[in-house]
C-alpha cells in the first residue's frame, strides 16, 4: 500500500471519528430535550479492487423503532379520546348532583311529592299549596337548567372540534413542508435528523387529535394516512373540514391534495376529535334525551292525578294543551266513559253530561242526549251543555267553559274509564294539567295507521350516519299528498327514496313514531331540517312525533307551571268529583277533600312505561324507581369513562416509556461512544503522523 493510500485511509477514519464525536455530542446536549430521538452513525468499509481503503459515512440516522412509534401514536390517540369522554361525563354528572345528597336533581322531585303529601293534611292551606307549587317549579327549573347546560357542553364540544380541526390542518401542512427539507438534505448527503425530529413531534401532536398511519417515503420524510388509507400529507397536504349542524349529527370531510375536486368523508376512530364528536353526537344527546323522557313521564303522572281531580270550587274555564291535531283527529280513538259536570260555587252539580265514547252517545242529567261522531263531537257537546257551558277547539287545544260563574269538573267512570293512548279524556287534552309544555313530549299522539297524516306542506331532511360518525347520506322527504299515516310510513321506509336500505320507521299502539336501524348495518338518524306542517301553521313531523335527537334532547327545558295555577294556587286540584251526588243535590266537591292531593303525592309510585331514550331501553316501572336507576346510570357511565381514561393513560405511558428507552439518549452509552470515537480519532491521527514521518524520511533520502 502506498503512503498516499495510507494517508487517505487514515484521513477517512479521522473524519468518520469526527462525525461520530459530533453526533455523540449532539445526543449528550439533548439528553433532556422532549421529543429528541438519539442519532446514530451508519458507516461502511471503502473498497478499491477488493482492498479496503478506509471508511465511509453512509448516513446519520435517528434511532427509531417503527413498531414502538406506531404503538405510541395509537395509544396517544386512544388516551386523547378517553380523556375527553371522561371529563365531559364527569361535568355532566356534576350537573345532576350527588344522587345520595340532599340537593340532587332527583331529590328535588322527592320534595315535590313530600309537599303534596303535606298539603293533603290541610288542603285549604294557601301556604301548603304555594309550597307545593314552589317545589314543583324548582324541579322543572332544574330540568331546564341541566338540559341547557348539557346543550352548552355540546356547543363547547363543537367549538373545540372546529379548533382541533384547524390545528390538524396546520400540522398536516407543516409535516408535508418538512418532507421537502428532509428530501433535500438526504439527496445532498447532509444530516436531516433535525427536520425529522421536528416532524416527529408534529406527528405525535397530530396523533393526540386523531388516529393516523405513518409510512416512510423513498426519498426521505413520511406519508400520513387516515385509518381508511386516505393520503393526508406526504405528497401535498389535505384539508379537513368539520361539517357541523345545529340539529343533526356533525361529521368530518377531507379535500385531498391530489384527489377528487370534491371532499370525501373522513372517518376516525380515536383521538381528541373523536372523543369530542362522541360526546357531542352521542353521550350528551343520550343524557338529554333520557332526562327529557324522565321529566316527561314524571310530569305526566302528576298531570294524570291532576286531571282526575278538581279544585274547590271548580275552575270556570279549562283549556287544554296543543295536541298538534285537528278536532276530528284528536277525538278519534277514544273508548270508555267520562263525565263533565258544571258545578256552582258550593260544589253542587248543576248540569251533568255523561259521555260514552264507545257507544258514541251522551246522557244529560240522566236523560238521553245527543249522539256524536269524532267529526261533530264539539257541536254535540255544546248542545248537551245547553247554554250553561261552551266547548271549543282551536290551535290543537280543547277548551270547556262554564257560563254564569259555573265551574267545570271532569271525572272518568270508575269501571270503564275513557282512554286514548293510555290517557283519560281530560288527561289526553291536558284540561287540568298542573305542568304545561311548549313541546309535544312524550309524543304519544294516539294516531293510528289508518288515520290521515294531515301534513300539507314542507320537507324533512333525514341524515343517516354510520357507527364511525361518518355521514352516509342526507335523504329529503316530502309527506305524500293526502293519504294515511301508513302511506307516510311507507314513503319514509321506501328503499328507493327513503331510509329502507338502512332501517325503518314504525308507529306503536299509542301513535308514537320511532326509528330502528338494520342490525347488519347499524346507523343513527338525525334531522337536518324540517319545514313540514300538520295543517296550516301546525307542528312539523319531527316536533309532533319526536323524530331525531335534536327535538328529543331539548324537551327537558320546555316544561313550566300552569300559569293560572301558579298565579292562583287555589286552582290546584286537591279534591275529587263525587259522581254519586245527584244534579242539584248535595255538594259533589267538598272543601277539605284532600284525595286529589294524596293522588299527587303518590304520583311517584305510579307505574309508567318509559320509552327508549338515549342508551336506555324501554321499561315499565314506577317514576321513583326509574329516577333511582337513571341517577345510578349517570354515575356508572362517568365511573366507567374515568376507568377507561386511566387505563388508556397507563397504556400510553408504558408505550411511551418503552419508546423513550429505545429512542432516547442514554448517557452511559454515549460516554462509551465518546471514548470510542475519541480513541479512533487519536489512532487515525497517529497513523497520519506516522505517514508524515515516513514522507519526511523519504524526502531526506532523496534530498
Amino acid at each position: 500500500m502506498s503512503l498516499n493510500a495510507i494517508m487517505s485511509t487514515a484521513t477517512s477514519g479521522m473524519m468518520a471519528a469526527q462525525t461520530g464525536l459530533r453526533v455523540t455530542s449532539d445526543n449528550i446536549a439533548n439528553v433532556n430535550t422532549t421529543g429528541y430521538v438519539r442519532k446514530t452513525v451508519s458507516q461502511s468499509n471503502l473498497l478499491s479492487n477488493g482492498m479496503g481503503v478506509g471508511v465511509s459515512i453512509d448516513a446519520i440516522k435517528r434511532a427509531t423503532d417503527a413498531f414502538l412509534q406506531s404503538a405510541s401514536l395509537n395509544a396517544a390517540s386512544e388516551s386523547g379520546r378517553a380523556s375527553i369522554v371522561a371529563s365531559t361525563l364527569n361535568s355532566a354528572q356534576q350537573l345532576f348532583g350527588d344522587p345520595s345528597g340532599s340537593t340532587s336533581f332527583f331529590t328535588v322531585l322527592d320534595d315535590v311529592y313530600a309537599a303534596f303529601s303535606s298539603a293533603q293534611d290541610d288542603p285549604s292551606s294557601s301556604l301548603l299549596r304555594t309550597q307545593a307549587l314552589t317545589r314543583l317549579d324548582d324541579f322543572l327549573s332544574e330540568s331546564s337548567r341541566i338540559t341547557a347546560s348539557l346543550s352548552k357542553l355540546g356547543k363547547d364540544a363543537d367549538t373545540r372540534i372546529a379548533a382541533d380541526v384547524g390545528r390538524v390542518n396546520d400540522l398536516l401542512s407543516q409535516i408535508d413542508a418538512l418532507n421537502t427539507d428532509i428530501t433535500r438534505a438526504k439527496v445532498a448527503g447532509a444530516d436531516a435528523t433535525g427536520a425529522e425530529n421536528v416532524q416527529s413531534k408534529l406527528v405525535d401532536e397530530l396523533s393526540t387529535l386523531m388516529n393516523v398511519q405513518i409510512s416512510p417515503r423513498t426519498l426521505g420524510g413520511i406519508v400520513v394516512r387516515s385509518t381508511e388509507g386516505l393520503n393526508l400529507a406526504g405528497d401535498g397536504a389535505a384539508k379537513v373540514t368539520y361539517q357541523t349542524s345545529a340539529t343533526a349529527t356533525g361529521f368530518l370531510t377531507v379535500q385531498l391534495a391530489n384527489g377528487s375536486d370534491y371532499p370525501v368523508p373522513l372517518n376516525i376512530s380515536s383521538g381528541e376529535i373523536r372523543g369530542l364528536m362522541d360526546v357531542r353526537n352521542i353521550e350528551l344527546v343520550n343524557l338529554s334525551d333520557q332526562l327529557g323522557e324522565f321529566t316527561s313521564r314524571a310530569t305526566e303522572e302528576i298531570n294524570r292525578a291532576a286531571n282526575a281531580a278538581s279544585s274547590v270550587p271548580a275552575p270556570t274555564s279549562l283549556t287544554g294543551r296543543d295536541t298538534g291535531l285537528d278536532a276530528q283527529a284528536a277525538m278519534t280513538g277514544f273508548t270508555g266513559k267520562t263525565t263533565i259536570a258544571l258545578t256552582n260555587a258550593s260544589g253542587v252539580i248543576q248540569r251533568r253530561i255523561d259521555i260514552d265514547f264507545t257507544a258514541g252517545t251522551m246522557t244529560v242529567n240522566g236523560a238521553a242526549g245527543p249522539a256524536f261522531t269524532p267529526a261533530n263531537f264539539i257541536t254535540q257537546l255544546n248542545t248537551a251543555l245547553g247554554g250553561q257551558g261552551a266547548a271549543g277547539f282551536s290551535n290543537g287545544a280543547l277548551s270547556i267553559n262554564g257560563v254564569g260563574g259555573l265551574g267545570v269538573a271532569i271525572a272518568d267512570d270508575a269501571t270503564t274509564p275513557s282512554n286514548k293512548a293510555g290517557k283519560g279524556f281530560s288527561h289526553y287534552f291536558g284540561l287540568n294539567d298542573i305542568v304545561r309544555t311548549s313541546g309535544y313530549s312524550p309524543y304519544e299522539t294516539g294516531l293510528t295507521a289508518a288515520d290521515p297524516h294531515g301534513f300539507t306542506a314542507g320537507e324533512m331532511t333525514i341524515r343517516l350516519t354510520d357507527v364511525e360518525g361518518g355521514r352516509i347520506r342526507d335523504i329529503p322527504f316530502t309527506p305524500p299528498v293526502g293519504g294515511t299515516m301508513q302511506n307516510m310510513l311507507d314513503a319514509l321506509n321506501s328503499r328507493a327514496s327513503g331510509v329502507g336500505l338502512y332501517g325503518q320507521f314504525s308507529m306503536n299502539a299509542r301513535g308514537q313514531i320511532s326509528f330502528t336501524s338494520n342490525t347488519n348495518t347499524p346507523v343513527t338518524m338525525s334531522i337536518v331540517a324540517d319545514s313540514t306542517e300538520r295543517g296550516a301553521g301546525g307542528p312539523s313531523a319531527s316536533q309532533l312525533f319526536g323524530i331525531g335527537p335534536a327535538e328529543r334532547s331539548t324537551r327537558g327545558e320546555k316544561f313550566f307551571l300552569n300559569t293560572a295555577m301558579d298565579q292562583n294556587p287555589k286552582l290546584l286540584p286537591f279534591a275529587k268529583l263525587d259522581l254519586t251526588q245527584a244534579v242539584g243535590g248535595a255538594a259533589a266537591l267538598a272543601i277539605g277533600d284532600g284525595r286529589g292531593a294524596l293522588a299527587l303525592a303518590n304520583a311517584g309510585e305510579n307505574t309508567a312505561t318509559f320509552g327508549v331514550a338515549g342508551s336506555a331501553a324501554s321499561v315499565t316501572m314506577t317514576v321513583a324507581r326509574y329516577a333511582a336507576d337513571f341517577g345510578g346510570s349517570i354515575a356508572r357511565k362517568a365511573a366507567t369513562a374515568e376507568s377507561r381514561k386511566d387505563a388508556a393513560a397507563a397504556v400510553s405511558s408504558e408505550v411511551d416509556s418503552q419508546r423513550q428507552s429505545e429512542e432516547g439518549v442514554n448517557l452511559d452509552e454515549e460516554l462509551i461512544n465518546l471514548t470510542t470515537y475519541q480513541q479512533a480519532f487519536n489512532a487515525s491521527a497517529r497513523l497520519i503522523q506516522a505517514t508524515k514521518d515516513m514522507f519526511d524520511v523519504l524526502t531526506g533520502i532523496l534530498g
